[in-house]
């Protein structure tokens, strides 16, 4: 072992070099690079179909005929899903960096199919709420293990555009759910058509579980974990899946990674290193995902909630609003994702996070003063979420790329888990501040997510780091990297990983 390497367990005794990482990122953009992104990205159209239908229906299940909550009790969903998916991300983000992230992502898709459909039957309060915890498990779990298989498979590049279009993709599911819930509400009934919602999100479910078939396991996973050999044979595969629409493939570029094998690397010693290496990563990480987890949980959760409460919507059609607001979220990270790999990781994060924060901020002023209609807070919502979005977004990317490879997954869940917990009551407070009918304290909570993005931005300016265009080793050197060798590799033909 060289010395200052990081001990932990599992160590083979071998090492290999390889230039695996340097193939993956100099590929040209294919057909099988879409498959991968439609197979994982789906995640977030679930989640966004999740979140929105819970928000959308809250006003039906009020009713008698439903399972008759309280309007707190029916916001009070949206703190149990999160609940779940902070718990589901911190333990399926262990075992994802553990067993690997092809495992995890069937597994957790499946843990969200079986408890959606649950959700369906569901007879009263605690059984709903029981199983939107269930269901937020196997979406939190999905959170670290496609987080870190997309941004491991993908070319550096472009890795922000993909990483933000991917994510924004969340509000393609929030559209469909919004449009949805008022078809199904006024053709089927409240007491079926919520029902009938969940039960959908199943049958996408089942449908994307076929699709991940296609996809493999990371081959930067297979190098750290002593599968040298598997991760040089899937990489050879990919490469002659590209290579049917790209024959000549550009020379990997860069320096081999001599990495030492390891079957299992111990969360202990993980940890230490990450406190120890990087603590300014650990606060960056920290505000980017709390601030904005406070500005979306606090907002989305009660969106319908005010619409009806102070603009006297009904309860059947408020959640066509969120439509144009979903599409201000999902515009905002495709028009602006470009810029967060040509002009930068900082620049990009800390603007969108400021001007998100600032239009909230004149949206409270404008709420308080009366004089905003339901079509008018939308539109100002859609101002705000269009910055937010982007910058969300990147705030997933963020954590998931200024970390080494081996604790990929387990940051993702850390900082998911940790800047959810700060949000984690939003809903429910928001709901019983709604309930007050009060404009000043439903100001108060768009005064605190507009700070609180604010001072997302002005941490990034800070301490942001500055990821655009790099390679993930480049970006955070792997645990187990022994050295580099002094020579690049031979331009001729790509270097196989070679074990010694």
């Amino acid at each position: 072992m060289a010395s200052g390497q990081l001990g932990v367990t599992g160590g083979t005794g071998r090492t290999i070099t390889t230039n695996i990482p340097a193939r993956l990122d100099r590929l040209p953009w294919s057909r099988w690079h879409w498959i991968v992104v439609v197979a994982l990205g789906v995640t977030w159209i679930l989640d966004g179909l999740e979140v929105t239908l819970v928000g959308s229906i809250a006003g039906v299940l009020t009713q008698k005929n439903t399972l008759h909550f309280s309007t707190s009790q029916a916001t009070a969903a949206g703190s149990f899903y999160l609940a779940g998916a902070v718990a589901g991300a911190l333990l399926f983000g262990y075992l994802t960096d553990r067993f690997g992230r092809r495992k995890l992502f069937m597994i957790t898709l499946g843990v969200y199919l079986v408890f959606t459909v649950a959700t369906a039957l569901a007879w009263n309060f605690w059984s709903f709420m029981l199983f939107r915890v269930l269901a937020g498990a196997g979406i939190g779990g999905e959170y670290s293990a496609i987080n870190s298989a997309i941004d491991e498979l993908v070319p550096a590049r472009v890795r922000g555009r993909v990483a933000l279009a991917i994510n924004s993709s969340w509000w393609i599911g929030t559209a469909v759910a919004a449009g949805l819930t008022v078809v199904l509400l006024n053709t089927l009934g409240p007491a079926v058509g919520w029902r009938v919602g969940f039960g959908l999100g199943a049958i996408l479910a089942i449908g994307i579980l076929f699709v991940r078939n296609a996809v493999p396991e990371s081959p930067r996973w297979l190098l750290t974990h002593g599968r040298g050999e598997e991760a040089e044979e899937v990489v050879r595969q990919i490469e002659a899946e590209v290579q049917k629409s790209h024959p000549n493939l550009p020379e990997p570029e860069g320096e081999p990674l001599e990495i030492e094998q390891r079957r299992s690397i111990g969360f202990i010693e993980i940890a230490k290193h990450v406190a120890r290496e990087y603590p300014e990563r650990g606060v960056l990480g920290f505000a980017l995902m709390a601030s904005q987890a406070v500005l979306y949980n606090a907002t989305l959760f009660g969106m319908t909630s005010i619409l009806t409460t102070f603009f006297h919507a009904s309860k059947a059609n408020a959640p066509l609003y969120i439509i144009p607001f979903a599409i201000g979220n999902l515009v905002g990270p495709w028009l602006l994702g470009p810029l967060f790999d040509s002009v930068g990781r900082k620049v990009m994060i800390s603007s969108t996070y400021i001007a998100a924060g600032v239009t909230l901020l004149v949206t409270a002023w404008l709420f308080h003063a009366q004089v905003l209609s339901a079509t008018t807070l939308t539109v100002c919502w859609c101002v705000c979420f269009f910055f937010a979005s982007a910058g969300a977004s990147a705030a997933y990317l963020t954590v998931s790329e200024i970390f080494p490879m081996e604790t990929r997954a387990m940051a993702i869940a850390l900082f998911y888990a940790c800047g959810t917990g700060v949000a984690i009551a939003a809903p429910w407070t928001f709901g019983k501040l709604i309930e007050t009918g009060s404009v000043g304290y439903v100001t108060m909570a768009f005064v605190i997510g507009g700070v609180m993005m604010a001072i997302g931005g002005v941490v990034e300016i800070l301490i942001g780091v500055e990821a655009a265009g790099k390679a993930l080793e480049a970006v955070a050197r792997p645990l187990n990297a022994v050295r580099r060798r002094a020579s690049p590799a031979p331009a001729s033909s790509p270097a196989p990983a070679r074990a010694r």
